[in-house]
């Protein structure tokens, strides 16, 4: 089969030139960050948040990468995905998770008493990453509504919402873990147990979105999403009260504590956000599963 490439035309369409900076934009920022000097990490905290950075930037520059390649030679129609849904993920999850980056980079990564030119170039670009990832969610959003598909609606978006949630726990849960006291070790298996159940949720809706397996499943794909919400909805309950305990405790053990006020807090709030993405999308579903029954 001989191989499509792009008309000239297409080469300045706006997609192809948001994904454009997409690669470079990320290619400069993990390069940037690559040249750093170990001494200008911060010693304080381990290299957990460094890694979580530079494995989004170069995940999301990898598939990213993938994807024009596939759009400029016309060969994603041959691959068994839904190419409209993984595109609008990609980006949507891109600009998600390169957000996070752009945050925990220069806050909690870098030693701020040793700032380069290399590490405010790299903050900046990786700025520049989030913006364009936004706006190639935005065009894909703004396509119509065969074109974008079910990742490009609300109920799609809250799923990428959920699943960046849970992604955002590993490394907080990572950091977390040594500074725990054994009295509240149970707390951490609990709290891992509900994100890990509720990344492997979405990860499998995931699949059955991008494979086109909706038809195959046992039950009603419906029933099938507002199952796996309410699910969510319980486990994300559990762990926000934890959360909140867990700063309770902050307050009761006083300057003493090993635990890090900085790493409960971003955990509170992530798993507040998690668990309002969570109610959202299973109000959707009870409410597209009502329409059903009276049709």
């Amino acid at each position: 089969m001989p191989v499509i490439v792009l008309e000239a035309k297409d080469f300045t369409s706006p997609l192809f030139l948001v994904r454009t900076c997409e690669v470079l934009s990320s290619c400069t920022t993990f390069s940037l960050v690559a040249s750093l000097e170990s001494s200008e990490f911060n010693t304080s905290q381990s290299h957990t948040f460094r890694i979580f950075c530079m494995f989004t930037w170069c995940f999301f520059f990898t598939i990213t990468l993938l994807i024009h390649i596939l759009s400029i030679i016309q060969f994603h129609s041959l691959i068994p995905i839904s190419w409209k849904n993984l595109t609008m993920t990609v980006a949507a999850l891109g600009a998600l998770m390169c957000l996070s980056a752009s945050v925990v980079f220069p806050w909690i990564v870098i030693d701020h008493q040793r700032v380069s030119p290399r590490f405010v170039a790299a903050a900046v670009v990786s700025c520049l990453t989030v913006l364009a990832y936004t706006s190639e969610s935005y065009l894909l959003r703004t396509q119509a509504h065969e074109q974008r598909g079910y990742m490009g609606s609300i109920p799609g978006l809250l799923k990428i919402l959920q699943l960046w949630g849970g992604c955002q726990m590993i490394p907080l849960i990572v950091e977390e873990a040594p500074g725990l006291h054994n009295e509240y070790s149970w707390q951490l298996w609990i709290s891992c147990t509900s994100y890990s159940v509720c990344v492997l949720m979405c990860l499998v809706t995931l699949v059955v979105i991008l494979g086109d397996f909706a038809g195959r499943c046992l039950l009603p794909f419906d029933r099938f999403l507002a199952g796996f919400s309410l699910v969510g909805v319980l486990l994300y309950m559990v762990a926000t009260v934890i959360c909140f305990t867990k700063i309770l405790q902050l307050r009761n053990n006083g300057p003493n504590t090993k635990q890090n006020t900085e790493l409960v807090i971003m955990e509170t709030v992530v798993a507040s956000i998690t668990l309002l993405a969570y109610t959202v999308d299973l109000a959707f579903s009870i409410k597209l599963l009502c329409d059903r029954s009276h049709a």
